[in-house]
Order: C-alpha cells, then sequence, then structure tokens
C-alpha cells in the first residue's frame, strides 16, 4: 500500500511540473523531482500510456496530454467557470484592465480565470505575494489577526503593485459566501496612472463583478443574502 502511494504522489508530482512551463524531458523532470532519471522517464511513459503527457517525437520532451484537457474542462463546468466567464470577460471589457479570478488552494492562490499566460507566468502563488491572494487569506475564518490583513479586510480590498517592472498595480476584492469567507477573489490590473486617477471607480466596478460572481458561482444557500453591501 505505501509503495502504491508512493507511486502516486509520484507521478502527481510529475504533472505538477508542468504547472507553470513545459515542454519537459525526462531529466528536467528528475531534476524538478529529486529522482533518478531512469524513475522519472518511468513515470512519463506511464503517463504517456494514459493520455496524461504526451511525447515530441521530435525532441523526446513531455507536454501536458488530452486527458488533462478533459478533466480541466469538467472541473471548469463543475465549479460553475463557464457562467463566470462572461463576467470577468465584461468587467476586462468596462475597465480596459486585465482581469482574474483566484481561489484559495491551502496556502497559495491559484488563477482559474484570465490573468498570466504563456511560458514563465505562474497560475499559483503563495497567499501573501499578491493581492488576490491577501482579500483570500483576510477573509478567512478565524479572522487572521495580522494587522496587515485585518487592516483588508477593514477595508474590504486589497490595492498593490503587486509587479512594479510591470507598471501595472493590482486591486482585489473578495466573493464572499454567506458566512464572510471568500471564496474566490477577483483581481483587476490597471496601469499605474490609472489606478491613481480612477481607483475609487475600478473598485466599485470589480464589487460590482463579485457580486455578480457570488450568484453565479456559489449555491443559493451558501449566498450572502439582503441589500448590496460591502
Amino acid at each position: 500500500m505505501a509503495e502504491g502511494a508512493q507511486a502516486v504522489g509520484r507521478a502527481l508530482g510529475v504533472l505538477r511540473c508542468f504547472a507553470d512551463e513545459g515542454p519537459l524531458g525526462a531529466s528536467d523532470l528528475a531534476r524538478r523531482l529529486a529522482l533518478p532519471t531512469s524513475t522519472a522517464f518511468r513515470l512519463a511513459r506511464a503517463l504517456v500510456a494514459e493520455g496524461f503527457l504526451e511525447q515530441d517525437p521530435r525532441t523526446s520532451r513531455y507536454r501536458l496530454g488530452p486527458a488533462v484537457a478533459e478533466l480541466g474542462r469538467q472541473s471548469f463546468h463543475q465549479r460553475g467557470l463557464h457562467r463566470a466567464a462572461p463576467e470577468l470577460a465584461h468587467l476586462a471589457k468596462e475597465t480596459g484592465c486585465p482581469a482574474d479570478l483566484a481561489m484559495r488552494d491551502g496556502d497559495d492562490a491559484l488563477i482559474l480565470l484570465g490573468g498570466p499566460s504563456g511560458s514563465g507566468h505562474r497560475v499559483r502563488n503563495p497567499l501573501r505575494a499578491t493581492a488576490q491572494g491577501r482579500v483570500l487569506a483576510a477573509f478567512s475564518l478565524p479572522a487572521p489577526s495580522s494587522p496587515d490583513l485585518a487592516d483588508i479586510r477593514a477595508r474590504g480590498h486589497a490595492a498593490y503593485a503587486d509587479d512594479p517592472s510591470s507598471g501595472r498595480g493590482a486591486l482585489a476584492v473578495p466573493v464572499l459566501d454567506h458566512t464572510g469567507v471568500a471564496r474566490y477573489a477577483v483581481a483587476l490590473r490597471p496601469a499605474e496612472a490609472l489606478m491613481a486617477s480612477r481607483g475609487q471607480w475600478l473598485l466599485y466596478r470589480a464589487r460590482i463583478c463579485a457580486r455578480a460572481l457570488e450568484t453565479a458561482l456559489l449555491p443559493p444557500d451558501e449566498r450572502r443574502q439582503g441589500p448590496f453591501s460591502w
């Protein structure tokens, strides 16, 4: 049983290597997982056989396979993200800013919709590393005691320069359930000049989107009730 659990854990570890970049060779996988190259090769071949990876015959490097795409599509619909996508697209078009939706996964914030794309861009980041991650941490139970997260909770949003080199700021608001926990976070990434001149308007639009996403993503008995409030 222990050996079987170890094999499953290693196979899942191989798949996680592709979360932020790819294609990858067996030696890349071995280095990332601290495994012998022969072991990484066997794991990759097993995943190819099941459709979770596919191998480029020209380079012998691996990338995620059709089985992962199939599961991703099922998860996308099961979580209701097909209903959230139009709301997020409308927010981005209305404000002229990149927008994304994130959820909490342990100590990380995972971008589900929008956000950066392409090699080298992370969709998973530590909670403290991004505005939406700080919002997810601030609106949790029990309520955080750290002063910075308590301040975010009191203000109802987080505003930071997530990536100073990009010239953009980051403004994030929670998608709350009936207990006041942030199930998701909506983030806008306006140019610094727009953030300075129209920050309150951007915040208002992001909050309207977040409220719409409560209806789109949460079951009726888990939604906030009553008047529109922040």
